[in-house]
Formats: structure tokens, sequence, C-alpha cells
């Protein structure tokens, strides 16, 4: 498999970045998943425009371009035959020692971007839905941080291997008010009354609220656009746990799984002996819900649809 870096496609075992690189030193990068469909990247010049808006924001760099870098995603796609493929881009604050070097203080920045297979989830996880957990700890939505996927994954990552330890397929994050906000690596809605509901995301806050933690995934937007297509009417809103327990529905959106129906919400208690335990609850009757079976059919049409019908030289 080759992959794409710093303006040339190498072969994987040969492509090297430096050991001063500020990904490696200090995780100073940002990064973007994708899904391609015949050959060609749903959505690349949304993905790749987000990562320009947060390189910007956070003062990494202002030297990237949304445009080429989609170009670079589908040059890598079609160099290496796939079709189908998640594709991650990833954009570092470059080699620190260059600074030195540096008239302008800025250094370019480091660009690698790698296609693979799709990741093969369980069919089950779609026709039965999947169930959650609350991570550990609270989002902090007053770092500057909040609202970007920087390199930083740890802590969610951490979460989601104490979610697989209690059987559960996501970890849900609160904020420090105890509200929902997102998964490790998904958005989450519940639907409520036939209405969707979905946390504001970072820029979508009512006025004279704090800011959020959430990031405005493409996947979400594109859900939400599916949701308005079909008459379903869709809000941002607060979420406690006791009103996810209380919906109809429960689902996950981020661009690998697309849509990810959830049965149930599995919270510690403790057990008759006293000892720590995990209880079950379930989400509305336990099952795949409508709301959440039409916009995953839409979606992956919708996604079918774009991909197929792309002009040959996007």
């Amino acid at each position: 498999m080759d992959v794409w870096l710093n303006g040339e496609i190498v072969p994987e075992t040969e492509a090297q970045i430096s050991v001063f690189d500020s990904g490696i030193q200090h995780a100073v990068g940002l990064f973007e998943t994708m899904t391609a469909q015949h050959a060609r990247v749903f959505r690349v010049q949304e993905h790749t425009q987000l990562l320009v808006d947060s390189a910007r924001s956070l003062l990494m760099s202002n030297r990237l371009q949304a445009g080429p870098l989609a170009e670079a995603c589908e040059q890598l796609l079609a160099h290496n035959a796939m079709s189908e493929a998640r594709v991650r881009l990833t954009v570092t604050g470059g080699n620190m020692n260059m600074l030195n070097n540096s008239g302008d203080g800025h250094v370019d920045p480091t660009i690698l971007i790698v296609a693979q297979p799709p990741t093969d989830y369980p069919a089950m996880f779609f026709s039965q839905g999947v169930e959650v957990s609350i991570a550990a700890g609270r989002e902090n939505p007053w770092t500057p941080m909040a609202g970007h996927k920087t390199l930083n994954y740890w802590p969610r990552i951490h979460a989601l291997q104490m979610a697989g330890m209690v059987g559960t397929s996501e970890a849900l994050w609160l904020d420090p008010a105890a509200n929902l906000t997102c998964g490790c690596v998904s958005n989450i809605f519940i639907v409520r009354d036939g209405k969707l509901i979905t946390p504001p995301a970072r820029g979508e806050e009512p006025e004279g609220s704090g800011p959020s933690p959430v990031r405005p995934g493409i996947t979400r937007a594109v859900t939400m656009e599916c949701a308005e297509a079909a008459g379903i009417e869709c809000e941002t809103a607060s979420i406690s746990v006791d009103e996810l327990l209380a919906s109809q529905e429960v689902f996950l959106t981020n661009s690998s799984w697309q849509l990810l129906p959830v049965k149930g919400l599995r919270l510690q208690v403790r057990g008759e002996d006293g000892e720590p335990a995990m209880q079950s609850h379930p989400i509305g009757d336990g099952a795949v819900g409508p709301v959440a079976g039409q916009l995953r059919r839409d979606l992956l049409d919708l996604i079918d649809q774009e991909t197929r019908d792309l002009p040959a030289d996007r």
C-alpha cells in the first residue's frame, strides 16, 4: 500500500517523518477520517475545509488549502486503485527543529494521507443496535482545542478501551453540567416525540450560553440534511442522561460506520454485595427504531449517489 506524504506518493514502508515532528513530540496536529465509494471521497471538500479552518483557528498553520488537500486524497485513492476505502488525512505542525531556520517563524506542516479498506463492522450492529456507556471524566468546553479533531486522542481511546471492557461499543462524554456532548468517535442524536435532537456543536451555541466542546462532524451535518429532506424536524439542544434514557431512539454518526443505532445504555450501579456492577437500560423498545432505520438508508443512498455521480475530474 502506498501513502501520500508531503507531496509525494511513496510505499508505506518507505514513508518517513522527522523524530522532531511536533505531532510526535507534542501531539500538535489535526486529522480527518473520510469514506470513499466508487473511487471517490464523499464530501472531501467539506472534510478538508474543516481541517483547514481548525489549523488556522488553533494557529497551527495558515498555509493549508482545502482544494489541494482534497485533490491529494483522491489522487492517492486512484493511485492505489481503491473503489471503497477509509481515508485518513493527518496534518501536524511540522519539524520543530526547522523553527530556528524559518525567517517568518512558520514551518511547513507535515501532511500524511492513508487509504485503507473500510472497517468491517458486524451486521448485527446495524440490524439490532449497540449498547453504549458513559465515559469517566468530563469534556472541557473552555479549552481552545474543544470542538477540533486534534491528535491528542488518548483520553478518547482510553475511554473506548474501558467501554469495551464493560461490553459496550462506544462511550458517551458529558460536559461539566452533566449534559451529553458526543461519543469518543461520534456525534449523538436522540429522537423525542418524532423530533431529532443533537447537542449544539462549536459555533452553534445559543446566545448567552458557554462554548460547546462538540465538533461539527461532516456526517452529523449530512444526517441533518437527510432528516430535513425526509420532513423530520431537527434541532440542537442540551441533552441530559435522563432525557437520553427517556428518548424513543438514539443513534451515533461518524464517517466510518455512518449511522449506528443505539439500543441501550449501560450504567455502573452498586450491586447487592456492595460491589460496582453494570446495569443495562434499554432505549425505547430496545431495538432499531424507524427514524434511525430510515435515516441510515437515506444516508447510505446519498453517499452512493454523490460518489457515483461525481465528475471524473473532481
